[in-house]
Formats: C-alpha cells, structure tokens, sequence
C-alpha cells in the first residue's frame, strides 16, 4: 500500500478552515489582509487564494498580541517581523490599504453596495478609516450612505439586500477596530435594548471609543435581554452602561431602573430616537455619536 502524506500544506488552507482553527471570524480574516497585508501567501490550483502554515502561524501571532491589548495595526507589524514567508515562495503582495488610498465618496459606496460588490465597499471603508477614522467614516460615509438606499427602498419598494450587504461589509470594518481598547481599567459595556435589532450605532460607537480614546468597549449586539444584561453589569463592573434604541418599541425606559446597583458605580447613557418616555433618574440621554463618545470617556477615566 502507497504511503499516505498529510497534503493540507501543499494545498493551503481556505479561509473558512482558517477561520474555525483561530477563533477569527471570516471577516475579520479578510479585513486583516486588506488593511494590514497579513493575508493568504499562495494559490490553489483552481486559482483560489490559500493560506499556508506561514500564514497560520503569523495570524496565529496577530491575534494573540491583539488579545494581549497590542493594536491590530501594530500586531500585525510584529506578526510579519516575526515570521517571515519561505524564501521558496514570495508571497504575493496583499491588497493592505497604502497611505495615500483614495477615499471613497458617498456615491462611489452607494454604487457599489446597489452592486452588492462586497469588495469595493471593503476597500472604500478600510481607505477611509484609515485615513479618517471610525466617526468621520460614520458620519460622511456610512450614515449619507444609509440614509441613500432607504431613499431607494421607498421610491422601488426593493433593495433590502442593498441595505444587509452594505451592514455586513461596515459591521465588518469596525469588528477589529473593538480589540484596540486598553485591556486596563473598567470597561465600558454597550448593548441594543431587548428586541431591538438594529445594532451598527453601537458597534461604531465602540470602534470610536476603542480605536480613537483608547477605552475597554464591551460591545453586546442586538436585541440584549435586559437580565442578560443585568447579568453582564454584575460580571463586568463598568463604569458605563449605554444601551441604544432605534424604534419606540424598544424604547421603554422602565426596565432601565431595574439594572442592578454594582460597586464601584456606573454611569447608565442611553442613546437613538427610540426612547419615548420620562427616564429612570439619574440616567443620561445623549443625541449623537460626539456626546455619546464623550459621556463614557469621562465615565471611563
């Protein structure tokens, strides 16, 4: 009988297969090779790019330094000094977002999302945060480009795959910008109130704190129940809770006064046109990303 050999490396390695070894969502595993150049080093025979044991390794190296509080721009940095591909093989050069990128205009993104070109809007949104940041990006991009396909889904009656792929690529975006935040200190928590689904404000909120004031964010997602909550207040201990509300119906403040009482205490912000009643006292309301941002570095700090 022919000896077996192991050829995984000989193939490579997909994204998926790279994806469930590490830990990393696939893409955040896309969003590092664009903007870092820390990405697939070789091709399959059909032409796919694959990822060998190299490119394990630095990735294995990336993400470990992030979960340490090191910067994912600097990780990167550090994954790629420490091992360096087979002089057998250069790679080929990644497509990492280069200083002088051109940023994107509003049109340009909605273009591409009507496409559903997940690429393009991938690398407009790495350009631009980049260059300007999480809330520039937010505010000149993302938000002018939301409010342009709601603009087409009332005038078609269509698009709803505009609007899921154009989320998915800016959800995508932001995700590593979260590992940034310093490990030290109280984190502060962020959540969508009970059933509400739209979370994207909460996410770029975090990615503003983390990657622009260095704080702790603690992002929960979507539609958090509020003794799911109460639960991660009493584990955590921030010393800031913000909870967002998109739609009235996820507005009551009620069960805000019911969040538990911790020590040392917390500051209670809650954000979004949903809330549509008197708050609990001594909770704070903000009107925009700028007020919320500094709300909870005061809290943190």
């Amino acid at each position: 009988m022919a000896e077996q050999r192991d050829t995984s490396d000989e193939e490579g390695y997909g994204i998926g297969a790279v994806a469930r070894r590490l830990g990393v969502p696939a893409p955040t595993l896309r969003t590092w090779n664009l903007r870092y150049g820390i990405g697939p080093s070789r091709r399959s025979p059909g032409g796919h790019r694959r990822y060998d044991r190299a490119d394990l390794r630095r990735l294995e190296e990336m993400s470990r330094l992030i979960h340490q509080g090191v910067p994912p721009a600097e990780a990167a940095r550090e994954a790629l000094r420490g091992t360096p591909a087979p002089a057998s093989e250069p790679a080929e050069p990644a497509p990492a977002v280069e200083p002088g990128a051109a940023v994107p205009s509003v049109a340009m993104l909605s273009r591409a999302a009507v496409r559903l070109d997940g690429r393009t809007l991938d690398e407009g949104l790495a350009a631009a945060l980049a260059r300007h940041g999480a809330a520039w990006t937010w505010a000149h991009l993302v938000v002018p480009v939301f409010r342009a396909i709601s603009r087409r889904q009332a005038q078609t009656g269509a698009g709803i795959e505009v609007e899921h792929v154009f989320s998915d690529r800016v959800l995508a975006a932001l995700h590593p910008l979260l590992a940034t935040g310093r490990a030290a200190g109280r984190p502060v928590l962020l959540a969508c109130a009970e059933e509400e689904q739209h979370s994207l404000p909460v996410y770029a909120l975090g990615a503003v704190l983390a990657s622009a004031m260095g704080v702790d964010a603690r992002v929960l997602g979507a539609r958090v129940p509020y003794p799911a909550l109460a639960d991660a207040v009493r584990a955590l201990g921030p010393s800031a809770v913000f909870v967002w509300s998109q739609q009235e119906e996820t507005g009551d403040p009620a069960p805000l006064a019911a969040l538990p009482a911790v020590r040392p205490p917390y500051r209670l912000v809650v954000g979004g046109p949903g809330w549509h009643a008197e708050l609990p006292r001594g909770v704070v309301r903000v009107d925009s990303l700028d007020a919320a941002v500094s709300t909870l570095v005061a809290a943190a700090r």
